[in-house]
């Protein structure tokens, strides 16, 4: 992909650049290709999430409270920006055309600034008042009853009108994080912004594309909610849509001419 100069607004901070539905769909065939070119890394990382979700799903239904997996599903997208560093970490290496290993997964984490941090400390920290409001919401519309994967599967009323509440709930606090974090992470990772220049960014890029960014954004929660509920679809998925997010990423906010991305 071609480099030049991201345009420059009267204050000197970054200008989204134009972005319509074709980009979307040409950030998804990237992510898809990357991820043909580095499989058994990608599939490795993911393996990691995948695992903690196999031991989350597994702690439901010891306890009974199956009908929470909707809810932690949908949570996955408050805390997906912290895994972020990593993805992009062997993104850069790839498009720079070089061989990514598993050590330039830990060097993204290593390299992401203290603002980075603090964007993935409100990612989780939404996502533990997610969880607690849908803990709170589950008592009061499906109570303190057994409900296990298999009664699950019956798609029963109760647990229909919980997840519609739930989902509704998990929607603002998503659309918020989402805001935030969709640029400022990358900005902030690449020292293109800090903290604050790159959350006004972000939320700049979001509202300036509304259309655009909100059918990224839905199409974003819908695989990785998807998956997260089928996990082994996830080491296929979450990859694709992390490679696709930072060539999204690129298209909206161009690097500098000669920028060394890798």
């Amino acid at each position: 992909m071609p480099v030049r100069p991201p345009p420059q607004d009267a204050q000197g901070g970054l200008t989204p650049a134009p972005l319509i539905l074709s980009d979307i769909g040409a950030s998804l065939r990237f992510g898809v290709d990357q991820f043909r070119a580095i499989p058994l890394l990608s599939v490795a990382f993911a393996a990691l999430f995948v695992a903690i979700g196999l031991l989350m799903f597994a702690a439901l239904e010891f306890v009974q409270i199956a009908p929470m997996s909707l809810s932690l599903a949908g949570g996955f997208m408050l805390v997906g920006p912290i895994l972020l560093a990593g993805f992009f970490s062997i993104s850069d290496k790839v498009r720079g055309g070089r061989t990514a290993t598993f050590g330039d997964i830990w060097d993204g984490f290593r390299r992401m600034p203290r603002g980075g941090w603090v964007v993935s400390f409100v990612c989780g920290l939404l996502f533990l008042i997610w969880v607690t409001d849908a803990g709170i919401l589950y008592g009061f519309m499906v109570g303190r009853e057994p409900f296990g994967f298999l009664r699950l599967l019956n798609v029963e009323g109760l647990v229909v009108n919980y997840a519609a509440f739930s989902a509704i709930m998990g929607a603002v606090l998503a659309f918020i994080l989402f805001t935030v974090s969709a640029f400022s992470i990358p900005l902030i990772y690449d020292g293109r912004a800090q903290l604050v220049s790159g959350v006004v960014a972000s939320a700049r890029a979001v509202f300036g594309r509304f259309g655009v960014m909100m059918c990224w954004a839905l199409l974003l929660s819908a695989v990785i909610i998807v998956s997260t509920l089928l996990l082994p679809l996830l080491l296929f998925s979450l990859p694709v849509m992390a490679y696709a997010s930072r060539e999204l990423y690129f298209r909206t906010f161009p690097p500098y001419a000669g920028a060394d991305i890798t």
